[in-house]
């Protein structure tokens, strides 16, 4: 094969020149309820786009396209243009609701080389009634392989904007001024609040080829930084994302990214069961009161286990150090069985249970034994999960590997979880829903630390439009957790909060990371997350700002879960219950942070009352500094 090299002192080809004598001046598109407009626009620069929401112009987009090593010439012309319409009702495996809409409006430029006739490409636009989306198709260039050198797009805000953006296991960025500061990467999702109180989500979907792009700022502008990468054509990118609505919890209501992607690979979904799950990992070194020490071993997975089996929980997720030194090259995860722990024979265990078993699997492992091997094993011995751990390589390796990671388990019927950076969430659960969740967030006393009351709030409007998220809440030993050997930081928070964290994440495994005793101190309070379900069957957030408060609700079949979360300061809040259907009556029982209630220095503090409601009701809650409020509503 013949491989073109870019050369600096060449002028590459820019993939968005439009001189064509048959391109007309302009082109539109809309979104099926019309409150959306992309007008496209020739330039002397190319092609440029205004983005119009109900009639107010919101963004300029200058210069869209790649740059690439194509022979493509300057003189670049538009074939054709295809225009078409979509609309379904899909039914995810898993996700946020249990149906989705899917309509949008549709533009395909297909464009090549003047003199030529050959380099053809596609920029293809789509418009939904929240947002709007687009991606490149680069088509076969023969022997010739493509280098995309980077991309040219600059996106340009009518006015000045606050925003804020995921900034991996720490707190998010923001809110922070377009005119404060200029960033030379800026992660995504980043999420945009201009002058006019409108709000932006721009992310990626199907990110499965290609490294994640990532954001410039520069005043009033952004641009897209993608990295450098050499493929054979077609090359078809990941769409580039923009969510749009009133509020900030619109960005995370939307199934824009999901629809983006392509429909279920997997013909037999039945294996595919979220839920909630003990876990082993934060609880090692604790001691209970009958003198009992937890410990990585047989005897300590089967307590778990009764205790799950015995409380509505589905799962165990056994964690890192299982099959020995999790980063070690000689530790072996086909291996039944070492130091007092046979994997067998807990597997018979919590087969006999009705309990699922979650097996981790660091990339060393993986990739020294084979991730075939392994992942047959895994199935052999009766895992349902694998929890993978610490992947290596780079951006684009990491997002190929991923890809290889979910098929391979999909073919075994695993479910699976990434943790410890992970490639971003992008919609991608549609395809194969067997990818329940990930670690794309600070969890709570990952990384050594732990997170404060504004990071739980901030995570759920920023790093939950990207996708399901696994954040491992649900302390309930808030003052003495971090004695543990798997705790290193004291945990801030109330743990009433950490009951309505369970509502307002969004993901496919609810990973509890408590000792089963500390939930038994508080049954009271753990009632709420037995009463929850594997799954819900819906999520909207109702009210709250991104640095401020939250309110989601959920619907468990005819019951309801309201789970409320603030910064540090604390706030009493109206929750209007018109969401419930009209006409029936719920006997709701509320769990609040006790008067006395702070994150620092009285985080267990609660209370529990009961009372029936209808659906013309307005509940006024208090919530503690740091603290939350959770709402089981029962139908009568």
């Amino acid at each position: 094969m013949k491989k073109i090299i870019f050369c600096s002192v060449l002028v590459p080809c820019i993939l968005c020149l439009f001189y064509s004598f048959g391109f007309p001046t302009e082109q539109y598109l809309t979104s099926p309820d019309e409150n959306h407009r992309i007008t496209m626009i020739k330039t002397e620069n190319g092609i440029s786009f205004d983005y119009t929401f109900r009639g107010r112009v919101v963004l300029h987009v200058d210069s869209l396209g790649l740059v690439t090593n194509s022979m493509l010439t300057n003189d670049v012309s538009l074939k054709s243009v295809d225009k078409s319409s979509f609309e379904e009702t899909w039914y995810p495996v898993i996700g946020k609701n249990t149906e989705v809409l899917n309509q949008y409006n549709e533009y395909t430029f297909h464009l090549q080389d003047s003199e030529t006739g050959t380099g053809s490409y596609d920029i293809i636009f789509r418009c939904y009634n929240d947002g709007f989306a687009y991606r490149y198709v680069l088509h076969d260039g023969g022997e010739n392989e493509i280098q995309i050198l980077c991309e040219r797009t600059k996106l340009r805000f009518s006015d000045d904007f606050t925003f804020w953006a995921y900034n991996r296991e720490n707190a998010n960025l923001g809110p922070l001024h377009s005119n404060d500061t200029s960033l030379t990467e800026v992660k995504i999702p980043m999420v945009v609040k201009t002058k006019h109180d409108l709000y932006l989500g721009i992310h990626e979907a199907a990110i499965l080829r290609y490294a994640p792009a990532t954001l410039k700022s520069e005043g009033k502008n952004l641009s897209f930084n993608v990295s450098e990468t050499t493929d054979h054509g077609p090359i078809t990118t990941s769409w580039r994302t923009f969510i749009v609505g009133d509020q900030p919890g619109d960005l995370v209501n939307s199934n824009l990214l999901q629809n983006l992607n392509e429909p279920c690979k997997i013909e037999d979904t039945s294996w595919i069961k979220p839920g909630k799950s003990m876990w082993d990992w934060r609880v090692w070194g604790y001691k209970a009161a009958d003198g009992y020490e937890y410990l990585l071993d047989t005897k300590t997975h089967k307590r778990f286990i009764d205790f799950a089996a015995d409380n509505n929980i589905q799962y165990l997720l056994i964690d890192a150090d299982w099959y020995g030194p999790e980063f070690s090259a000689d530790s072996d995860p086909t291996a039944a069985s070492r130091r007092g722990f046979d994997i067998e024979e807990c597997m018979a265990y919590a087969k006999d249970h009705d309990v699922g078993i979650i097996l981790y699997l660091n990339d060393v492992g993986a990739k020294k034994f084979g991730l075939d091997r392994v992942l047959k094993q895994f199935v052999d011995w009766g895992a349902v999960g694998v929890k993978y751990g610490f992947m290596k390589g780079t951006w684009e390796e990491k997002v190929r590997h991923t890809t290889e990671v979910i098929e391979i388990c999909a073919k075994y019927k695993l479910m699976v979880d990434f943790h410890d950076n992970p490639v971003p969430p992008s919609g991608d659960e549609r395809t194969y829903p067997n990818l329940v969740t990930r670690e794309f967030c600070h969890a709570q006393a990952d990384a050594k630390r732990s997170y404060f009351p504004e990071t739980a709030v901030s995570s759920a409007f920023i790093n939950m439009i990207a996708g399901p998220l696994d954040y491992t809440n649900g302390w309930f030993d808030l003052n003495h957790a971090h004695s543990r050997e798997r705790v290193f930081e004291e945990i801030p928070g109330t743990v009433t909060a950490e009951v309505a964290k369970l509502i307002v994440a969004n993901t496919g495994w609810m990973v509890l990371p408590d000792a089963p005793e500390e939930y038994l101190k508080k049954d009271d309070l753990f009632d709420c997350i037995r009463k929850m379900p594997s799954q819900f069957d819906s999520f909207k957030v109702l009210q709250g700002g991104i640095d401020s408060y939250i309110t989601v609700t959920r619907r468990a079949g005819e019951d309801w879960f309201v789970g409320s979360l603030t910064n540090r300061e604390g706030r009493n809040l109206k929750i209007n219950l018109d969401f419930l259907p009209e006409g029936k009556t719920y006997k709701a029982t509320i769990y609040s942070d006790g008067m006395d209630a702070h994150f620092l220095n009285n985080k267990e503090s609660y209370k529990i009352e009961e009372m029936e409601v209808e659906p013309k009701d307005i509940l006024d809650v208090r919530l503690a500094p740091g603290g939350g409020n959770a709402i089981y509503l029962r139908s009568l």
